[in-house]
């Protein structure tokens, strides 16, 4: 597949033949390529020859029937001088799919965004013969003295002196080679880095080598992660080497095989290291991949989500350790001005860890997570509510505890005030042994103290790295296309965090973070019965059910009305209303539709009788699909928590 794709607001000079596309940068400042429909049983790689001039945005998405938002694959922001060349994997699936490239100049003079080539083909990104001059998107790391070229060919490398390439057991192919000629200083090192992953992938990691001059050079394969920690997945052995003498009629190809887990975007990179100019050579063919893992005792890739728990149901696999003080207690509490729903939905269930709860004037509540494998990376997150503490340097801690329950290390303490809202937190941490989380609240003097709540847990592989999901909009990169309907409203929503100004009426802090932003009517300026409508940007029709998720509040004496609709052909149609004060807390509402042409949906807010009317929404999520059911399954106490077990009056 190489060219069959349909253009719109794009330059064309003969598709793909010595020519480039590039974008209009005079024009409506973005254009999309869209390509043919496609399903794919087997993984496939997809390549993209760009460049970036000035300033721009490139990106490739993943179109599929029924979802009205594109899935970015990849993404790229970086200016050149020179031709880069892009790898991005796409996975097996029986579902048709097209694949769309969106690029937008910079608004900078002389900015502008050109494609050059665009090729999918079957296997793995990570795989590669060298017979191509792309490399399959490799790279020398370049560095003065020693680097990696690419050999074989018509025209034979007289140094290296190989008999024949691998490939085509001949020498009419390629291959990649590094020798120590030119090495000047001790420890001179050649690095040949593939692309990042995009999707997670682990199974058998296949190549073959060839190596001169022993005890010369130091050959090694390590992956690289996003942040650039590396990892060693193989070293060549002393015994591996081949004769001195690289002329020798016995010189042989090595075939290599290790297990690779790449669950986030990682880079293979090949390593060697020469100790003078007599260090020798090296020659690296046939890269392969495979799905399945080279030894069947390989244990799978680890599942975190094990880790996960929003405490609906239960503790999940939380335990704690009541042998030191005062248990964590799940509890649903009605909201108001002193207490604060779950994070989850508003109106569920959470952790609770509180002096009023304790028997003796201080506490201490451990609760500890399943454990986790060592050597691997890991991303934490959740939610915390702290109110009424004086001194909260002890309030909440986390620690990694190992498997003899005797040595931790504590990874993370909060340092933020009392604020009595919810707070999002990540922490990235990793241990060379088995280990647990451990949430530890302290208490050591009552009137120092106060609640602390724990909600919305979750463990993912990898470093905490901003997520991006399709159909998402936490507002805080800005406004995510969303405008304001100047024809159809008297107000506007407004973007805000913190805080609104009008006391006893909105929000302390956004949904996402709890110190983010979000949008909201700010009842002050406005008059009663006036109305503020926020639009979507148009979205593609579908046959199927559409799912709408967001987080609204409504809280305030005067709160009036919130009602979304579906615009269509001009004409809206009522989805959802709510009327009048809600709760002081954040609550989470599914809205299910269909439509089968394009559409946009609005938000809509009406002031109240009062300034206090302040009406704020957050963490906007669209899905195909239809809503999950919501089942609450604890009652409210107006006045006291309930525990989960017994509902008994703590």
């Amino acid at each position: 597949l190489s060219c069959s794709f349909h253009r719109t607001s794009i330059q064309s000079v003969s598709l793909f033949s010595g020519s480039f596309i590039s974008v209009d940068p005079e024009g409506e400042g973005r254009a999309v390529l869209l390509g043919p429909s496609m399903e794919q049983e087997d993984w496939s790689c997809l390549r993209l020859v760009y460049q970036l001039s000035g300033s721009g945005f490139l990106q490739v998405q993943q179109r599929r029937e029924g979802e009205s938002f594109d899935r970015a694959l990849w993404s790229t922001q970086t200016a050149s001088d020179s031709w880069l060349i892009s790898s991005i994997d796409l996975q097996n699936s029986t579902e048709p799919y097209r694949i769309a490239i969106d690029g937008r100049p910079g608004e900078n003079k002389g900015s502008s965004v050109a494609i050059f080539e665009i090729r999918i083909n079957p296997g793995y990104c990570l795989e590669c013969d060298y017979e191509e001059s792309h490399l399959c998107g490799y790279r020398n790391q370049w560095n003065t003295n020693v680097n990696w070229y690419r050999g074989g060919g018509a025209a034979r490398d007289t140094q290296s002196n190989i008999p024949y390439v691998h490939t085509q057991h001949s020498g009419a192919g390629h291959y990649m080679y590094v020798d120590s000629v030119y090495a000047k200083t001790f420890q001179e090192v050649a690095k040949l880095v593939s692309a990042m992953t995009t999707v997670p992938m682990s199974g058998c990691l296949s190549f073959q080598y060839q190596r001169g001059e022993e005890r010369g050079n130091l050959f090694s394969v390590y992956t690289r992660d996003q942040a650039g920690q590396y990892q060693e997945l193989w070293r060549a052995d002393p015994e591996d080497q081949n004769l001195n003498d690289w002329t020798a009629t016995t010189l042989e190809w090595i075939p290599v095989q290790v297990d690779i887990k790449a669950p986030f975007p990682l880079q293979v990179v090949f390593e060697v290291t020469f100790n003078s100019p007599r260090g020798g050579h090296v020659a690296l063919d046939d890269i392969a991949f495979s799905p399945e893992f080279c030894s069947a005792e390989t244990e799978p890739t680890f599942d975190p989500s094990i880790a996960n728990c929003d405490f609906e149901v239960g503790f999940c696999h939380y335990t704690q350790d009541q042998m030191e003080g005062s248990p964590w207690k799940r509890v649903s509490v009605k909201p108001n001005i002193y207490r604060t729903g779950d994070h989850t939905t508003g109106a569920g269930s959470f952790l609770l860890a509180h002096s009023r709860l304790s028997p003796r004037a201080g506490y201490i509540s451990r609760l500890l997570g399943p454990p986790l494998p060592g050597n691997m990376k890991y991303c934490l997150r959740f939610h915390y509510s702290l109110r009424g503490f004086q001194q909260t340097d002890q309030a909440l801690t986390v620690y990694l505890q190992d498997q003899s329950g005797i040595t931790q290390d504590r990874i993370w303490t909060q340092n933020d005030k009392s604020r009595g809202v919810w707070i999002a937190t990540d922490i990235t941490f990793q241990s060379p042994q088995a280990a647990k989380v451990v949430f530890v609240s302290t208490c050591t003097n009552f009137w120092d103290c106060g609640s602390v709540a724990l909600d919305d847990i979750s463990v993912s592989l990898g470093d905490c790295l901003l997520l991006s999901v399709p159909g998402h909009c936490n507002f805080e990169m800005g406004h995510c296309g969303y405008i304001q309907d100047k024809e159809g409203d008297m107000g506007d929503w407004v973007l805000v965090r913190g805080p609104t100004p009008t006391s006893y009426t909105g929000p302390k802090g956004d949904h996402t973070t709890g110190v983010g932003y979000y949008m909201h009517i700010e009842a002050s300026n406005m008059l009663p019965g006036q109305n503020a409508r926020l639009l979507s940007s148009p979205l593609r029709g579908s046959s199927g059910p559409q799912c709408l998720r967001f987080f609204y509040q409504m809280y305030g004496s005067g709160t009036g009305e919130l009602s979304i609709h579906l615009r269509q052909d001009g004409k809206d149609v009522l989805l959802w209303k709510h009327t009048g004060e809600q709760s002081i807390t954040w609550l989470k509402a599914t809205v299910e539709y269909q439509s089968d042409q394009q559409h946009q949906v609005v938000f809509e807010a009406i002031r109240g009788s009062s300034i206090r009317s302040d009406i704020a929404i957050d963490d906007i999520v669209f899905e195909s699909g239809p809503c999950p059911v919501l089942v609450h399954l604890l009652l409210y106490s107006d006045c006291h928590y309930l525990e989960d077990k017994d509902t008994s009056l703590l």
